[in-house]
């Protein structure tokens, strides 16, 4: 079971997904909701993205063109995830980024399109982001090719 579902299974029991100070214990706070909890949050673009790993039709993001200095934040949970200084325009028609903030995200094998692609998600909620690449700009070479409804900007 992966660490989402097991989450927001817990959450929908009420219970807790980590005992606190246990070594195993996860790099943050979790959130955990249930899925009406997240319906009520989210718009149903975001909702489709995050919880359901929809994928939002490239070109449709005003966050593809924002330069402005600040930070990319989960649209879900609100987690810093990428700065401004990590974007960059790919060309893909989505917001692209060569890193990640430090512990801001986890990743996990995708086949949805036979082939194995690396699915990334918000460390804290698990929310669906995008996928990694191996053909991204120095110095990392990777793109992470992020769905712009699941950020939320904010401006330094």
């Amino acid at each position: 079971m992966r660490r989402r579902q097991l989450f927001s299974l817990l959450g929908a029991l009420g219970l807790s997904p980590y005992v606190a100070g246990a070594a195993d214990a996860p790099r943050l706070d979790v959130l955990v909701l249930t899925e009406a909890q997240w319906k009520q949050r989210l718009t149903a673009p975001q909702f489709a993205v995050l919880r359901q790993e929809a994928t939002e039709r490239a070109g449709t993001s005003p966050l593809n063109t924002e330069k402005r200095k600040g930070t990319f934040h989960c649209a879900g949970c609100d987690l810093p995830l990428f700065s401004s200084e990590m974007k960059y325009d790919s060309g893909t028609g989505w917001p692209s980024f060569f890193a990640t903030l430090p512990k801001a995200v986890d990743t996990k094998v995708d086949f949805k399109m036979v082939l194995p692609r690396t699915e990334y998600h918000c460390a804290r909620c698990g929310g669906h982001q995008g996928h990694v690449f191996d053909d991204g700009p120095a110095p990392s070479g990777k793109r992470y090719c992020n769905n712009g409804v699941a950020l939320k900007f904010v401006p330094a």
